[in-house]
């Protein structure tokens, strides 16, 4: 007979929660208080408050919805705050409004055209805030009764529902059965039940209730019990992008296509009767145009056609507002021999209004290493912040972010639960700066192939 050896008490281990901190996760805003005046910390943003101030007035024209078309470009060295400055924006509007965010190489990718990829991110940018009527019932649950059937297993049930005024009983299907099991819903919770597509939903914990607020725990909702009727007349309001609804009338699958992520290349005529049929809800009241915004990080990887499809594009009534972003001077305009201020086009940039970035300064290197430290929960002492900060200024603030981790992981393993001078000068040692992987190539570049820069060096000498 065989024997099934069942595992140690000591061999099981916690399983706990994973999250995964990113280049940008603690921006939460722009930092800004009510009158448009940058705070020095505030929200994860620190300093460049002459840029922060110029976005909190581009987010108050977002915010007010009457102004599309517009074009802003956050130019800056490398490591200014460019991104964060977008991203706070992004955080500022909430998830009504939509934003969309995509790198300018992503164009060149993608297996369709360069202008149908930028239409596409144009409509994920546009919302449509669609208004409709439904009938709900809504009350505060009293009793909920669940029969079995014996022979077929079948579940038939009643519910209980009342309001301040009345009381009303209802029978239950099975499918009304599985989503009140699902929610947990009990007596005492007050709940909505769309009548058309019988969806249920938890509101919350009805006040009467509240001597349980021990049993329950803190995070529970207490709601009033409803007033009036059970079954009203409410308006839903729900916000879906323009691009959602040319993918659901352009696809067999409909919304499906959505979740595949290959939408493929979608017909102008579909689009145009989707503009109309909208702009036909707009007269009737039924939906407003929400203007997004689509944020192009690294603007100078487009090319000439790109540029020219984006000036026409601005020009539209339903464009949402375009924030591009890059740390070019004067270089190249892709796709020509030309050469343009930040690699933009002249008639691209005199749409644009322009947000200057400014590097850091030690002061505000530092305090960007201390919120840094916090997201990523890395306890540091005071005199390895001095030299993770001085390695910020001597090199870029970047390498010095990307050395917290790192730094942190050599302490865990000398079982510190705090990382010191020796740790960050460890890891500094261990990972090099792209200054000193420069200089180095520039030390040893004979003995790697295609010397590329001893030729250009000698080339030079001779001229």
């Amino acid at each position: 007979m065989t024997t099934v050896n069942a595992p140690k008490i000591s061999e099981y281990k916690e399983a706990t929660r994973i999250e995964r901190v990113g280049a940008q996760s603690h921006i939460r805003g722009l930092g800004l208080d009510g009158d448009l005046e940058p705070r020095n910390i505030s929200q994860g943003m620190v300093g460049q408050k002459k840029a922060r101030k110029a976005a909190g007035i581009i987010l108050n024209t977002i915010r007010a919805g009457k102004i599309a078309g517009r074009s802003i470009l956050i130019a800056g060295q490398p490591g200014t705050g460019k991104t964060a400055i977008a991203m706070g924006i992004a955080k500022a509007l909430g998830n009504d409004i939509p934003f969309t965010a995509m790198a300018g190489s992503e164009i060149f990718s993608l297996q369709m055209s360069k202008t149908e990829s930028l239409t596409q991110a144009f409509r994920r940018s546009i919302g449509v805030r669609i208004k409709e009527e439904t009938e709900i019932v809504e009350g505060e649950v009293v009793e909920i009764e669940i029969d079995k059937s014996a022979t077929s297993g079948a579940k038939t049930g009643k519910i209980t529902l009342k309001t301040t005024e009345m009381e009303t009983i209802y029978d239950l299907g099975a499918k009304m059965i599985e989503s009140i099991t699902k929610e947990k819903i009990s007596s005492g919770d007050v709940i909505t039940i769309d009548k058309v597509s019988g969806r249920i939903s938890k509101l919350g914990r009805s006040f009467s209730k509240a001597s349980e607020f021990d049993a329950l725990g803190p995070q529970t909702r207490h709601v009033q019990c409803p007033e009036g009727e059970i079954e009203k007349r409410k308006e839903v309001v729900h916000t879906v992008t323009l691009h959602e609804i040319d993918v659901i009338n352009s696809r067999q699958k409909g919304f499906l296509d959505l979740f595949s992520g290959d939408t493929g290349e979608i017909d102008s005529e579909i689009r145009d009767q989707i503009d109309s049929k909208v702009a036909e809800w707009k007269e009737e009241g039924k939906a407003d145009i929400v203007p997004g915004v689509l944020f192009i990080d690294e603007v100078h990887m487009l090319d000439i056609e790109c540029f020219s499809f984006l000036n026409r594009a601005l020009e539209s009534d339903k464009a949402p507002i375009v924030i591009l972003a890059t740390n070019r001077g004067i270089t190249n305009i892709r796709g020509t021999t030309y050469k343009g201020p930040h690699g933009l086009p002249i008639d691209l940039l005199d749409r644009c209004l322009i947000i200057q970035t400014e590097p850091y300064n030690e002061a505000e290197i530092r305090s960007i290493l201390e919120i840094r430290c916090e997201e990523e929960d890395v306890e540091m002492t005071e005199e390895a912040k001095e030299v993770l900060t001085k390695i910020g200024v001597d090199t870029t603030l970047r390498y010095a972010i990307q050395l917290i981790t790192t730094a942190n992981l050599v302490a865990q393993k000398r079982k510190s639960n705090e990382v010191d001078v020796e740790d960050v000068r460890r890891v500094y040692s261990m990972f090099i700066d792209h200054v000193r992987s420069t200089q180095y190539l520039r030390d040893h570049q004979a003995e790697y192939m295609f010397d590329e820069y001893q030729k250009q060096t000698q080339k030079m000498q001779v001229e």
